[in-house]
């Protein structure tokens, strides 16, 4: 080998350091490699996907205290083009989008809305920004979002930009086991909010993207006749109007359509964009109870019980989203794989449209599915009722109802969504099977026949003495009230009582094979609650700052009893066996 020139191997030497460096130092072997890249500016990215707030936000903090930051929400045409999603679901987020931006532009700052696949996005604003960081919130998404969430990693990955993520609610990643979750709950609804940052760093080059008002009317579906409007500062009004009148009597509010419209914290849509935190809610729900004026006696029976309630359901609001986070799967197969193939085979197409339509000839299954469709909310009672009469009245598989449901839950929280679907279908296995009767529901629920034949007109002649079961009118009658079955109004699509007892029978069937005893005690290690939900605190919460936003609405479990770690149920109240527990309500 020829000898090499002293000035040449010392060149050598110093390129071999220098290449050392920029493997260790990747952004800096750019910027020297490219003079280019000396005048892109060195920003953070700040992803918001379903968190359009400002205060409790922990990636946009980190990222003003980066530097410059693009604020960015990127509008993913496949993701809006799913089966769950509907343009009432955009137009929520779009509007909470927008209001967003002006808060950020009052801070000095913006939103940048993009159309597109994440990871072009990300290709696009690379070739423009030396990219410092992508921070975001942790997401317990549907399967979807999660393939997404892995493409982004990738993304990352290779070119060599951290992603990091932050915990926005009480569900906990990698969780080991169930048995200190209320623990890691209620440690983490305790921690002082993240203050919003005073002010925000645009870089040079920043441009507002896309016009998302563009992309409303490629989004599948029709709009909502009476939608609730999105945006933090509605959140934050709903909340202070629940915790200071609306919710005196929220126990009791929660369980009739008519009453709950009022009476329920309304907050569950603002929850699921993430306009507002679980821990914001939490923490001006125990501020108002150690600070609340001086009320009658009575006033202040019903508001503990109430605040005690809508309490605990914003623990098992974080709790059903745990059980997502541990097994994604749920999303379209059984939790108890024993129930597989028991429902799919048999399902009804012309059932189901009826079901859909809120035409089965009950009319308070048909009334509030009316009501839905119109509103796309209603309180969790009769989404219970609804979801039992597909399941075991119409023996309907329920993925598709799921489906059916989460494009018309203006709150579709895929964490809640799935799991409570599957409970109430009977195939978690873990759970007390609760049916609904659809006429006792709406004796107990609409005495007074206001809210079905308000939502069913052609009802509105029928007296109460027929008004839930109406195929017991003699032609007389029909004649007489102006509602001729087969024609104005439908008959029973099926006998409840004798499509109950089959359903029962075939999932009792399933449940005493000993094969399925020994899954459901492994399901019960997983999935269950190890007991109540955390006791109250003697004192309130550490606070760093002025209260700030709050929402959404899970169950009370003051009166719940444990489950057994085997996986059966503790023996259950009344209440339990007749339907709906009030310790259930994830959403309110």
């Amino acid at each position: 080998m020829p000898p090499v020139d002293p000035p040449k191997l010392a060149l050598r030497q110093q390129s071999r350091r220098f290449l050392a460096c920029a493997d260790s130092f990747h952004t800096h072997y750019l910027i020297l490699a490219d003079p280019l890249m000396l005048e892109r500016p060195t920003v953070t990215i700040v992803w918001f996907k379903r968190d359009f707030r400002l205060e409790d936000h922990a990636p946009l903090a980190r990222g003003a205290s980066n530097g410059k930051v693009v604020p960015l929400w990127v509008i993913e045409p496949d993701w809006w083009r799913s089966p769950e999603m509907d343009r009432s679901h955009f137009l929520f987020a779009m509007q909470s989008a927008l209001e967003l931006r002006e808060r950020l532009q009052a801070m000095g700052g913006d939103l940048m809305i993009r159309v597109g696949e994440m990871t072009t996005i990300l290709e696009e604003l690379s070739s423009k920004f030396l990219l410092k960081e992508l921070v975001s919130h942790e997401e317990t998404g549907s399967w979807w979002t999660y393939q997404r969430d892995r493409q982004v990693a990738k993304w990352c990955k290779e070119h060599r930009v951290p992603w990091v993520e932050f915990r926005q609610d009480g569900v906990v990643r990698r969780l080991a086991s169930r048995d200190r979750w209320a623990s890691h709950w209620h440690r983490w609804v305790s921690e002082p909010l993240i203050q919003p940052p005073s002010r925000i760093e645009l870089p040079e080059g920043f441009h507002r993207g896309d016009d998302p008002i563009a992309f409303a009317g490629k989004v599948q579906g029709q709009p909502a006749t009476d939608l609730q409007p999105g945006g933090a500062s509605h959140a934050q009004q709903l909340l202070d109007t629940f915790l200071s009148s609306r919710g005196i009597q929220y126990r009791t509010d929660i369980s009739s359509p008519i009453t709950a419209q009022h009476g329920c914290s309304r907050l569950s849509p603002y929850f699921a964009w993430g306009c507002i935190t679980v821990r914001q809610a939490y923490q001006q729900l125990e501020e108002m109870r150690w600070n609340q004026p001086p009320r009658s006696v009575q006033d202040k029976s019903s508001w503990g019980k109430s605040l005690n309630s809508f309490r605990s359901r914003l623990a098992w609001h974080c709790h059903f989203m745990q059980k997502l986070e541990d097994e994604p799967q749920l999303e379209f197969r059984n939790m108890c794989r024993a129930y597989d193939g028991l429902r799919e085979a048999a399902f009804d197409e012309a059932r189901f449209a009826a079901w859909c339509d809120g035409k089965t000839g009950y009319p308070m299954i048909d009334a509030c599915m009316r009501y839905l469709r119109q509103h796309r909310w209603i309180n969790f009672r009769m989404r219970a009722m609804l979801v039992s009469f597909a399941a075991y009245d119409l023996w309907l598989h329920w993925q598709r109802p799921a489906q059916f449901l989460a494009k018309h839950f203006l709150d579709f929280e895929p964490g809640i969504h799935y799991p409570q679907i599957q409970m109430q279908s009977g195939v978690t296995g873990i759970n007390t099977l609760r049916i609904y009767s659809p006429e006792k529901q709406g004796r107990e629920q609409d005495p007074t026949g206001q809210f079905v034949r308000r939502y069913l007109p052609e009802l509105a002649q029928v007296p109460n003495e027929f008004l839930w079961t109406p195929s017991k009118m003699s032609l007389d009658d029909q004649a007489r009230f102006g509602c001729r079955l087969g024609i104005d109004y439908p008959f029973p699509i099926v006998d409840h009582t004798v499509a109950v007892r089959q359903a029962k029978e075939q999932i009792a069937r399933v449940r005493r094979d000993p094969q399925t005893q020994e899954a459901l005690r492994a399901i019960a290690v997983k999935h269950a609650s190890r007991r109540r939900r955390d006791p109250l605190p003697i004192k309130p919460p550490v606070r760093s700052g002025p209260s700030t936003q709050t929402d959404s609405q899970p169950p009370s479990t003051a009166t719940r009893k444990p489950r057994s770690r085997s996986g059966r149920a503790a023996r259950p109240r009344k209440d339990d066996r007749q339907g709906w527990l009030p310790g259930m309500d994830p959403n309110g």
